[in-house]
């Protein structure tokens, strides 16, 4: 079998479109702006966290061969039952979606001007239509890979490139960066985190598979190894566009941030303006439209499965269980962007996150090595979060 064919392509494209949402448009770019000539060395310390420990999910749950249930368990069902709830409330209406919904807004605003001005109101008809286009696209539960491997990823991929490829082009001003180099690798490492891709990335892994033995042919959907080898394969395919991505925006940031340093949500937006100009606006549009629909339809479709399996137990069918997901999404996604930035540098994320980094490293050495201890590495690694969020 060729390392890649059609199905690994399409499915490491989908990977790809799925982990960069649109904190992704930000995250990097941040990186540059305050690194400025340590750059490099300040993207390679994000893409630790924010591309190596998404793989390293993938193949965590590859490896339990798409069961996430049995991976969350190994620490007892009913700490691993309320870790799956957890993080999926995270990943759902609780804080990513509402986050990609109103960056999404904040980003796009310049381009709609009957909903250019960020009230109460424009912000409700923006979520209703960022929903609905989220709906039409994820309640077909078969096609999210093709939709997102074959359409939104390509289009993405194309906007992102034009912007990149001519901020390579286009003279920049490389400032120098005020920071030490401890400084920088701390504050990258920690940028990275709060992309929450090692979390997508467990749910992301299982999804794929699961729809891989739906869509491919007989003799290799019957056959779990070629499965998890397509999988990893369009796993590293995905993680690999992502950090060439990341890399590239970096630069962006680096070259043409200067005197953007207090914006967040606009930064992908102005960069790309500076690097395109005022033409330029179709080509950032499509990066942003792209990149926070093809992080909301994945999330919103594994969110959606394990309500209508997990807690309606089947009582309901995947369709309303997609509704309520998004509906549930709207009450953050009016409180601001503000609010969300908040949540997201909160606890949920400096002490909850370690938990999933040490769950998964325990698991990987399990399968691999046969490293059984997996409750007392969890709970340690739950003891030093907390003191060091609090105490120092």
């Amino acid at each position: 079998m060729n390392f890649f064919n059609s199905i690994t392509v399409t499915a490491g494209l989908a990977i790809f479109s799925m982990l960069f949402g649109a904190g992704n448009l930000i995250y990097p770019l941040l990186s540059g702006v305050y690194c400025g000539d340590h750059h490099l060395l300040g993207i390679i310390a994000f893409c630790v966290t924010a591309v190596c420990l998404p793989i390293s999910g993938l193949m965590a749950i590859i490896l339990f061969d798409g069961k996430y249930e049995q991976f969350f368990q190994r620490l007892g069902k009913i700490p691993g039952n309320i870790l799956i709830f957890l993080s999926l409330m995270l990943l759902g209406p609780v804080l990513v979606l509402p986050r990609i919904i109103t960056l999404s807004h904040t980003m796009l605003a310049p381009f709609m001007p009957v909903l250019q001005d960020i009230t109460p109101i424009n912000s409700f008809i923006f979520c209703l239509i960022f929903l609905s286009i989220t709906f039409l696209a994820t309640f077909r539960e078969n096609k999210i890979v093709d939709i997102l491997g074959k359409f939104i990823s390509p289009a993405l991929l194309v906007a992102l490139a034009v912007i990149i490829i001519k901020g390579f082009l286009t003279p920049g001003h490389l400032l120098p960066s005020s920071k030490n180099e401890f400084e920088i690798i701390t504050e990258n490492l920690t940028r990275g985190y709060e992309t929450l891709d090692l979390l997508s990335s467990l749910y992301f892994a299982a999804m794929i598979l699961h729809i891989l033995k739906r869509i491919s042919p007989p003799e290799i959907a019957q056959q779990p190894r070629i499965l998890s080898w397509i999988a990893l394969k369009a796993g590293l395919l995905g993680g690999s566009l992502l950090g060439a991505v990341y890399i590239g925006m970096s630069y962006l940031g680096a070259y043409h941030g200067y005197g953007l340093e207090s914006a967040r949500a606009e930064l992908f937006r102005d960069i790309a303006f500076r690097v395109l100009g005022s033409h330029g606006a179709f080509v950032i549009a499509t990066a942003v439209i792209m990149a926070c629909l093809s992080t909301s339809i994945a999330l919103s479709a594994i969110v959606a499965e394990y309500l209508q399996l997990k807690i309606f137990n089947n009582k309901i069918n995947y369709t309303w269980a997609l509704i309520i997901t998004l509906l549930a999404c709207i009450p953050l996604s009016l409180g601001g962007l503000d609010q969300i930035l908040a949540i997201s540098a909160g606890p949920l994320l400096y002490i909850i996150y370690p938990v999933f980094i040490a769950l998964t490293f325990c698991n990987i050495a399990y399968k691999l090595f046969e490293f059984k201890p997996i409750k007392l590495p969890v709970l340690i690694t739950l003891i030093v979060a907390i003191i060091s969020y609090y105490f120092m």
